[in-house]
């Protein structure tokens, strides 16, 4: 199997003319390296002696520091190459004109994980619209999707429903690559970006991340494995109710559980003939931080099996349904504020739409293929 080559390596062997003499300034997190593991900032550093004027970092700071849901990562310093480093997770998430005023280009180098909710690509699309206002060229370093560009799954996003866990109408699990969103938001969001994606070389959109040869770099604090990203475009949803999706635990988005469950029921009713490329064990869990801090919570695990199988979002609305049906009176939807939403339910931004949470109070099941249909346009125009 050849390995696939990043937008980072093309760029570095063959840089597009708009960096060459270029300030330039660079967004990206500890997931951004080579494959033998070299940050991005120093491979510049090298490449472009003395080009390299700033840092810029995503959710979660530089280096993954900092967990979800508005825990703000300050701005900072790279002391390696003594930079600073803008955070675009705090007072403002789109780079200011001063942030701005010293480079002629910015570069973004981000692993995204396939799926709407994840704020990599939300940041990616307000510094387009930055940069565009303020005459700053962007070239957007193209990386693997994770998921692969085969599959989509989950709703599209309704427009009134936009926020920072979804700023365009795409489905949860998107099928794009992080360059082929940044051509898409400049195109569709009529941003007028000066745009250039540096593609990559070997990648197929059959291929999940195991078939790339890269290195898996844990691109947030929740994300340690390949096999959290399978399952998060469904499990994400859960930071919507009261279930645990296992935060606090070392076994993030690849468990699910709450003290009011009883684990064997949960997975007699979740049917897991019904769930192909996964396996459900009951287990009990006790989250160390967020939600049922302390508290011993009956649940599942979701073994990963068959990845190209999995479809995620259909188990998880399947865990919802099953969560209803075993403790009506104990699950609750969160209320807001959630990712800078201070008015709407988390699960109504989430899913992109109020349609979940409505379907509790008319005691239904969610039908899976409305969603599947739902995305059958978007599929066929990218």
């Amino acid at each position: 199997m050849n390995r696939v080559r990043t937008g980072l390596e093309n760029c570095l062997d063959s840089p597009p003319p708009e960096m060459r003499d270029a300030r330039l300034g660079l967004l990206m997190n500890q997931a951004s390296v080579d494959h033998q593991f070299r940050y991005a900032c120093d491979l510049f550093a090298e490449r472009f002696p003395g080009q390299l004027k700033c840092l810029f970092s995503p959710q979660h700071g530089l280096w993954g520091e900092q967990q979800a849901n508005m825990i703000e990562s300050p701005d900072t310093r790279y002391c390696a190459l003594d930079l600073p480093v803008y955070s675009l997770y705090s007072e403002t998430r789109r780079p200011t004109h001063a942030m701005l005023h010293d480079i002629d280009c910015l570069v973004i180098d981000l692993q995204d994980v396939g799926t709407r909710v994840y704020t990599f690509i939300w940041t990616m699309l307000e510094c387009l619209r930055a940069c565009a206002e303020n005459d700053v060229r962007v070239v957007v370093l193209d990386r693997p999707n994770p998921l692969g560009g085969a599959v989509v799954e989950g709703p599209l996003l309704e427009s009134e429903f936009r926020s920072f866990v979804g700023g365009s109408e795409i489905p949860l699990r998107h099928g794009l690559t992080i360059g082929e969103l940044a051509r898409l938001f400049n195109a569709e969001e009529r941003i007028g970006a000066e745009l250039t994606v540096v593609s990559m070389s070997a990648w197929d959109r059959g291929m999940l991340f195991p078939d790339t040869g890269l290195p898996w770099v844990a691109p947030s604090p929740n994300m340690p494995r390949f096999q959290a990203a399978v399952l998060y475009p469904g499990q994400v949803l859960l930071e919507g109710t009261n279930l645990s999706e296992g935060r606090g635990t070392t076994m993030p988005f690849e468990c699910v559980g709450a003290p009011y469950l009883n684990a064997e029921s949960l997975v007699d009713l979740l049917r897991p003939q019904d769930h192909p490329g996964v396996a459900l064990q009951a287990i009990r869990f006790r989250p160390t931080f967020d939600k049922w801090k302390d508290e011993r919570c009956d649940g599942i695990a979701i073994h990963v099996l068959e990845a190209q199988a999995v479809r995620s979002v259909a188990l998880t609305l399947s865990i919802i349904d099953a969560a209803l049906q075993l403790a009506p009176q104990n699950f609750e939807w969160l209320p807001p504020p959630y990712e800078y939403e201070f008015e709407k339910p988390p699960i109504d931004i989430l899913y992109g739409s109020p349609d979940l949470r409505l379907r509790q109070h008319a005691n239904s099941t969610f039908d899976a293929a409305a969603w599947q249909s739902r995305t059958a346009g978007h599929r066929s125009q990218t």
